[in-house]
């Protein structure tokens, strides 16, 4: 157990922030697979916006790594041209 009030601060916003980075990454997962599971091509142009926003902002917080987020939103943006 923590024996400094730094340390038991530490401890409480780790967690808080392992939540909301928990939270963020699985609504991108599932965003990612919804964009990829689209037939029509104006509605899928408009989620992939917002894919990549989600993405950058997971990005530019260390969630993901920013070459992760690249090879996703290319690959993404592959899939919503072919259709």
């Amino acid at each position: 157990m923590a024996n400094h009030k730094s340390a038991l601060k530490r401890i409480r916003s780790s967690e808080t922030k392992r939540l909301r980075n928990k939270y963020q990454h699985k609504t991108t997962r599932n965003a990612i697979r919804d964009l990829r599971a689209m037939t029509d091509k104006t509605e899928a142009e408009n989620k992939y916006k917002d894919v990549c926003a989600m993405l950058d902002k997971l990005a530019k917080t260390n969630v993901i790594h920013k070459n992760k987020a690249s090879n996703l939103k290319s690959s993404l943006r592959l899939k919503v041209n072919a259709l």
